[in-house]
């Protein structure tokens, strides 16, 4: 195209409806409304991270001349040239700004809505009175008029260290719910989830409450399906990443299993904590050099995708899946525990969008997941309550 194929007396006077081409992706867009022609600056480029061609807005002609529309049209492309998608960068943008707004909120006040949003979603009163009590006791006198985008580790600190080694315990679940109310301002402030509506589940998933014993009647099968259900429920794998272990995958002395990205749903590698549990079904199972830890029925094979599911039907005639059960590891660790959600998403493997939280994971929090993986572990082998629906709490690490 040429450039500057438009002059100012043009962009006055045209009213026919169209695109008309200033040059270098730069469009003077004329329609038609109710109110009269509409005239609007248009820069159209090719996204380099997709492809494809996009039309962006640069304002209207009644707020930019046309010597301002081109130099907005150069600064983007060269954004192009950078490999940014101008787009792109102007939706990030607002969201940073939205996120900064909602960080400027004072804690107390979002703490307060935090509680008001979701109490009616927890099923302990205790629970309930603790959040409020503890935040006003401890928090608040420090924290409580504080921006939360101001609340940091420091801060933290200032409010809890006179109790973090009087009142271990509190101080820890204080600490996890100060940063819990800064994660949901982070995030925009989302709605809990609904109870009393039955929700859609891809994989149906077995009440964690049914889950000892479940593992009771499970861990009386001999047979090395029953052992491979056994160890993904434990490690929350998905069924190929379980199926397909190799040995030299472990370091049983670590207690940890490092599975490559070539197997993993988000093509990154994963390092999974093994609890005493895991490492104890892996130790009892037949070892052959570099080889599948749940071999199959054919030489050099791992087991079928389908075996565990098979056993499972044997088990339970209800629909459920072998996926389903990190549905009900997801359900335990985040209604009856006071784990990061973020050592929660972690572990099972899910990808993260936000950036800070993603940079939380690259820093592999292995130490905290091992935690959790065992706390599930003791969970799963706790003795099951015959008639009762009760279950204890298991606490976190900060």
């Amino acid at each position: 195209m040429k450039s500057s194929q438009l002059t100012d007396r043009e962009v006055k006077t045209v009213k026919k409806p169209g695109y008309y081409c200033d040059g270098a992706g730069l469009y003077l867009q004329v329609a038609q409304s109710g109110s009269g022609v509409t005239k609007n600056w248009i820069y159209r480029f090719t996204s380099p991270l997709t492809g494809k061609v996009r039309d962006m807005g640069l304002g209207s002609v009644k707020t930019f001349s046309l010597k301002e529309a081109r130099e907005r049209a150069r600064l983007h492309r060269q954004m192009v040239a950078d490999d940014l998608d101008p787009i792109e960068e102007r939706r990030k943008k607002r969201d940073d700004l939205r996120t900064k707004q909602l960080e400027r909120g004072i804690f107390k006040d979002e703490a307060e809505k935090f509680i008001s949003l979701h109490e009616s979603t927890w099923k302990n009163d205790k629970h309930r009175a603790q959040w409020r009590s503890t935040l006003r006791d401890y928090a608040y006198p420090t924290l409580g008029s504080r921006p939360v985008s101001a609340i940091d580790g420091a801060l933290i600190t200032e409010a809890l260290h006179p109790i973090w080694m009087k009142k271990p315990e509190t101080a820890r679940r204080v600490k996890q719910r100060i940063e819990r109310v800064r994660q949901w301002v982070k995030d925009g402030r989302p709605l809990p989830r609904q109870t009393g509506v039955k929700t859609v589940r891809h994989h149906p998933a077995m009440p964690f409450k049914e889950m000892p014993a479940f593992m009771v009647e499970l861990r009386n099968r001999n047979s090395i399906s029953a052992r491979a259900l056994e160890f993904t429920i434990l490690t929350v794998a998905r069924t190929s990443e379980a199926v397909g272990a190799e040995w030299s995958e472990f370091d049983l002395d670590a207690g940890v299993w490092t599975i490559p990205a070539k197997r993993m749903k988000a093509a990154k590698q994963h390092e999974v904590p093994l609890s005493n549990r895991a490492i104890e079904i892996l130790r009892d199972l037949p070892r052959e050099r570099d080889g599948y830890v749940f071999p199959g029925a054919r030489t050099k094979s791992p087991l079928s995708n389908m075996a565990m599911l098979e056993l499972l039907r044997g088990m339970r005639d209800d629909g459920l899946t072998v996926h389903g059960f990190r549905s009900t590891f997801r359900d335990w660790a985040g209604d009856n525990t006071n784990f990061a959600r973020e050592v929660i998403e972690h572990a099972l493997a899910h990808r993260i969008k936000d950036k800070a939280e993603a940079s939380y994971r690259r820093s592999a929090a292995l130490e905290k997941r091992r935690q959790l993986m065992e706390a599930w572990a003791r969970y799963c082998s706790s003795q099951p309550r015959a008639g009762s629906a009760e279950v204890r709490t298991i606490h976190g690490a900060p």
